[in-house]
């Protein structure tokens, strides 16, 4: 196979031709690596790169699969890891100037469940200041451009996975999600993010361990890697009080989910979201081609209650316990955004918190009953398109103004409330050119099912030129001039620069 053909495949076909000894871990590597160092300067989708270690352990890889004796379900396949989570030996910056040198001792246990499994661990992935804002740029490393268009965002915060998945730098990478941050960039780039409920994925470094909005997660190109990656990382750990215990290979049988018997609900603005007029009508075209091939299909009323506030309560306790002190101590060594949400949770009341928590009981209890007469419910995902990577975020959204940074991101963060799952699908492009992705919602604790309708949505949406995953033009991609590092004002500091990222790899100032 071609360099461009090998590329191409999913992380499963990738593991199937290892075993048939059709393709080794050591000539993929090389075949990333080579694409990686022409395409990753355009879009600066991946930071630190420990290629050496990578190379090392494909060699490793190669003799295990010729005796037929894979370490682990992932044996030799690279990986990308997102920046805000730990990996033993490797540069971890978080996008903060405070961390540019932070080279973690251990892994996060997600990232350690991946290489029991026998991933390579081969290059952090880009992420805003501290994972703050749907646009992946920082003082550290820059910004991410996205692979169809470096001029304008990946998305955020997990936007350098969605733009290195998108330009097929890597097969899977991993992501976390408060407000969209799996979703969002999933959606801009064309590839599926997935945000499992709360106790599938031990977080054992959640600020506030009781929380749910936040969780990690898998990204990757196709539903059926979100489930071989999705099978590694889950299980539980007792630093994380809301994970539980699950037997292995828990989302290896989903069995198959028959379209037309599916109860799909549907809403274009989650209960009043504002919503670009172009996104509105790319969604309503999706809905429409749909509709025939389900049991039902439609509309559901969503106004749940007082989503925004909720998640504006929710968000800024869980800043204010992760980074008041040091902002207290150190504030220059912090953006604006970080800023502006201590300030939100030093401005709030014990009474906003028990409003809040009650609230959020209230939505989850009324989001229940809505589930009860569907299966699944379909969102768009981004209410505009991609913007210039040099905008933080949209100010006015068909012409509502958007009081805080993040409010563009309500159609992703009220979802969050719940704690259940959700995944975007891509679902071919919107009327400017760029990815379109359809979210999808499901019950809490109910990611079986929702992963066996995405895998059906998955299997239709493909049939169609108009809905099946688009992919970027890399010859025009290739002759990109954009300046991604232009507000690059503290470059990493590596300890051992030859280790984490030779020469010929260093794709950051």
């Amino acid at each position: 196979m071609s360099g461009p053909t090998v590329l191409s495949l999913s992380a499963c076909e990738v593991l199937a031709s290892f075993k048939d000894r059709g393709l080794t871990p050591s000539k993929y590597l090389t075949t990333c690596l080579d694409h990686i160092s022409l395409i990753n300067p355009k879009i600066n989708a991946l930071t630190a790169i420990d290629s050496e270690r990578a190379i090392v352990e494909a060699s490793q890889s190669d003799l295990r699969w010729k005796a037929g004796t894979p370490k682990g379900p992932l044996d030799g396949l690279p990986v990308g890891i997102k920046d805000l989570q730990d990996t033993q030996g490797l540069l971890t910056t978080h996008g903060s100037i405070r961390a540019r040198s932070n080279v973690p001792d251990r892994d996060l246990p997600m990232v350690a469940r991946l290489r029991t499994a026998g991933a390579i661990i081969l290059a952090k992935t880009n992420v805003p200041e501290l994972g703050a804002g749907g646009n992946s740029r920082n003082p550290v490393w820059g910004a991410t451009g996205n692979p169809f268009d470096p001029n304008l965002i990946a998305g955020g915060s997990s936007g350098g996975s969605a733009a290195a998945l998108a330009a097929n730098l890597l097969p899977l990478c991993t992501g976390s999600d408060t407000g969209g941050s799996l979703r969002l960039p999933a959606a801009l780039c064309g590839v599926v993010g997935y945000r499992p409920s709360v106790d599938v994925i031990a977080h054992p470094t959640r600020p506030l361990g009781w929380s749910c909005i936040s969780v990690l997660g898998p990204m990757a190109r196709t539903v059926d890697d979100i489930i071989l990656m999705l099978n590694v990382c889950q299980g539980d750990d007792p630093d994380d009080p809301l994970s539980a215990p699950s037997e292995a290979g828990r989302f290896s049988s989903l069995g198959e989910v028959d379209l037309s018997s599916l109860r799909v609900g549907y809403s274009e603005d989650f209960g009043g979201v504002p919503v670009d007029q172009d996104i509105r009508k790319t969604f309503q075209s999706r809905i429409d081609y749909l509709r025939p091939h389900c049991n039902e299909c439609r509309p559901v009323d969503l106004n749940l209650g007082g989503m925004d506030r909720v998640f504006d309560v929710l968000r800024a306790e869980s800043f204010t316990a992760a980074f008041a002190e040091a902002l207290d101590s150190s504030p220059t060594d912090f953006g604006p955004h970080i800023a502006d949400n201590v300030a939100i949770g030093r401005n709030m009341t014990l009474a906003d918190r028990a409003w809040a928590h009650a609230e959020q009981t209230r939505i989850l209890r009324k989001f229940n009953e809505v589930m009860r007469d569907v299966d699944v419910i379909l969102l768009p995902t981004s209410p505009v398109p991609p913007f210039p990577w040099t905008q933080s975020h949209p100010t006015n959204i068909d012409g509502q103004s958007m009081d805080v940074y993040y409010r563009w991101l309500a159609l992703a963060y009220r979802g969050s409330l719940t704690g259940g799952p959700a995944i975007t699908l891509p679902c071919g492009l919107d009327p400017h050119g760029m990815p379109f992705g359809i979210q999808m919602i499901g019950p809490v604790r109910g990611d079986e099912g929702l992963l066996a309708a995405a895998k059906a949505m998955e299997t239709l949406f493909v049939k169609s030129t108009n809905t099946s995953r688009p992919v970027p033009d890399f010859a025009t991609l290739l002759s990109s001039e954009v300046n991604l590092q232009s507000i690059v004002t503290h470059p990493p500091i590596f300890e051992d620069v030859e280790r984490f990222e030779p020469s010929s790899m260093r794709t950051a100032v």
